[in-house]
């Protein structure tokens, strides 16, 4: 489906509307996948050419998001379009805070994805970490950043801590609290969440079994997270992801 050709689309530009839809799927693909939490998590997605960025309105579901409903906000908070049925007060705060932080911070990132998925949280609080102990987890291998929990996100110096304990890596695990990942595109950002839940998932699989387990050496992880270094994550799976949110959670495209 060209979403172009959708009666919604005005007055919005190509590229903007291009963004909006793929970003409204990655809400329905995320709700597929388990990572929502009632309202509460949040991905945003830059305006194409602008500072300006997509957010959620507080208080839908993940699978009540579409392209027309998501909110526009500039780097200092400003709505610049509440998007449908919306009003200027229907932002997550900490959302703000959070993405807001790592867009400023990181021009290259076009997309940024927080969540509670199980997984994340259990591993967490492992002192330990995430474990290169399967394939899904090297490509994050060495390239994970963590940050320590202090309380809610409510306002800049927090945005700016979070901002930098991501630095240059697109996945970091956010202690006692959840799990983001970014990318160039939106289907990068969600690719690095569903690996990195899965890994997280495995783990506390393996750990819970009691028995001994067997993780490659540092050389080989390294080998591997290299090699994924030249895949381009979303670029084959984003399609049939489309696909998939058009099958199992239609409207998003309105």
């Amino acid at each position: 489906m060209a979403t172009s050709q959708h009666d919604r689309q005005a007055p919005y530009p190509d590229a903007e509307w291009r963004m909006r839809v793929d970003l409204a799927a990655c809400y329905r693909l995320a709700d597929l996948c388990g990572f929502s939490d009632i309202v509460w998590g949040h991905i945003t997605a830059r305006v194409p050419g602008t500072d300006h960025f997509l957010i959620n309105r507080f208080g839908l579901r993940f699978d009540e998001v579409k392209a027309s409903n998501l909110v526009k906000l500039d780097l200092d908070g400003n709505v610049i379009d509440p998007g449908i049925d919306s009003d200027e007060e229907a932002v997550n705060h900490t959302g703000f805070i959070i993405h807001s932080a790592v867009h400023a911070a990181r021009p290259d990132i076009h997309c940024v994805m927080h969540s509670h998925p199980d997984g994340g949280l259990a591993v967490s609080v492992l002192a330990d970490g995430l474990l290169p102990m399967i394939q899904d987890a090297m490509p994050l291998y060495g390239r994970t950043s963590c940050l320590d929990y202090t309380g809610l996100a409510m306002d800049e110096d927090e945005g700016a801590r979070v901002a930098a304990s991501l630095g240059a890596n697109k996945a970091m695990i956010m202690r006692n609290h959840g799990l983001l990942t970014c990318g160039e595109t939106v289907g990068e950002a969600f690719m690095h969440m569903y690996y990195l839940e899965r890994a997280c998932q495995v783990q506390m699989r393996v750990l819970s079994s009691g028995q001994a387990f067997d993780m490659p050496s540092a050389e080989i992880c390294d080998q591997a997270a290299n090699q994924y270094e030249h895949f381009p994550y979303g670029k084959y799976e984003w399609p049939a992801l489309l696909r998939l949110a058009d099958k199992k959670s239609p409207g998003f495209r309105e």
